[in-house]
C-alpha cells in the first residue's frame, strides 16, 4: 500500500522527525511512503507567491510565517535520510503550488533540483487562497459565484497537467471541500481532466484530507470522478495529505477498494 502525500511541514526537517512517519507508515502497513513539504516552505520560491501576498495582507501574513527553510536544509535531510535502510520504500519530493502564472518561474526553479517525485497541486483561484478557515470564505467563498471558482480551479488543474511539471496531481477536486455546491454539471471537466491525465501519464490521488479535515463526505475522490478515471486508465494512488505522523493512511480502510 502507498501514502503517496505526507508533509514535513509541522515539524523540524531531521532524520528523528522523519522516522516518525516512516514508523506510523509500517503501523498502517504501507510499504512505500513518499514525504514532502510545500514550497512556501522554502525561501527559494518566495516569487511564486507575489500574488498571493499581494491581494491579501492576511494572506501575506499566512505565507511569512510559512516561510522556514532555504530548500538546501530539506537537501541535506534527503542525502542524511538514504544513508540509513528502512523495511519500507521511502520517497522524497515536493508539493509544488501551481498557477498558471507562475508556471515558467517554477520550470526555471525546478530544474535546478532532483527530487524523486515532484506533485502539482492547486492551492488558489486568482491568487485568493480557497481552503483557509480563518480568512477564505471572507476573501473568496462570499464574494465570486462557486461556479467562477470551481470552474477557476479546474481551469489550473488543466493546465498544470499540460505544464508536464509533475508526476502527480494533488487532492485534484479538494475545491469541493466546503460543500458549497458548483452550480454546474462536473462530469465534462472529470472525462476531460482524465483524458489529460491520460495523456500526459500524470498520477492522480485519491486523498482523504477533505473528509478528515473538512469533514466532507467523500472520503476521497467524487466516486463519479474516480470512476472516470479508471475508465481512462488513470493512475491512481491513495494519499492521506498527513500534516501529522498520526494522519498517515488516515481513513484509507474506507476508501473505495475497487
Amino acid at each position: 500500500m502507498i501514502d503517496a502525500h505526507t508533509h514535513l511541514e509541522n515539524g523540524d526537517l531531521s532524520v528523528e522527525y522523519v522516522c516518525k512517519f516512516i514508523d506510523a507508515a509500517k503501523e498502517k502497513g504501507i510499504t512505500h511512503l513518499q514525504i514532502l513539504d510545500h514550497t512556501h516552505r522554502f525561501f527559494e520560491f518566495k516569487d511564486c507567491y507575489k500574488r498571493v501576498c499581494e491581494v491579501s495582507k492576511l494572506q501575506e501574513e499566512w505565507f511569512l510565517k510559512k516561510q522556514k527553510n532555504s530548500i538546501d536544509d530539506y537537501l541535506k535531510l534527503i542525502a542524511a535520510v538514504k544513508k540509513e535502510t528502512f523495511d519500507i520504500d521511502v520517497h522524497f519530493g515536493l508539493e509544488v503550488c501551481y498557477t498558471p502564472e507562475t508556471e515558467s518561474l517554477l520550470s526555471s526553479i525546478l530544474k535546478n533540483y532532483h527530487f524523486d517525485f515532484l506533485i502539482g497541486s492547486v492551492h488558489s483561484v486568482n491568487g485568493y487562497l480557497y481552503d483557509m478557515d480563518a480568512f477564505s470564505k471572507e476573501l473568496l467563498w462570499n464574494k465570486n459565484d462557486p461556479s467562477t471558482i470551481y470552474k477557476s480551479y479546474y481551469d489550473s488543474i488543466e493546465k498544470l497537467i499540460q505544464s508536464n511539471l509533475f508526476d502527480q496531481v494533488g487532492h485534484p477536486d479538494v475545491i469541493k471541500l466546503y460543500s458549497i455546491d458548483p452550480g454546474y454539471d462536473l462530469h465534462p471537466t472529470y472525462h476531460h481532466i482524465a483524458r489529460l491525465a491520460k495523456e500526459y501519464n500524470i498520477k492522480m490521488e485519491d486523498n482523504t484530507k477533505a473528509h478528515y479535515s473538512y469533514h466532507h463526505p467523500d472520503i476521497g475522490l467524487n466516486a463519479d470522478f474516480r470512476n472516470i478515471l479508471k475508465e481512462n486508465n488513470v493512475q491512481i494512488v491513495t494519499a492521506s495529505d498527513a500534516h501529522y505522523p498520526s494522519d498517515v493512511g488516515r481513513c484509507f480502510e474506507l476508501l473505495d477498494p475497487r
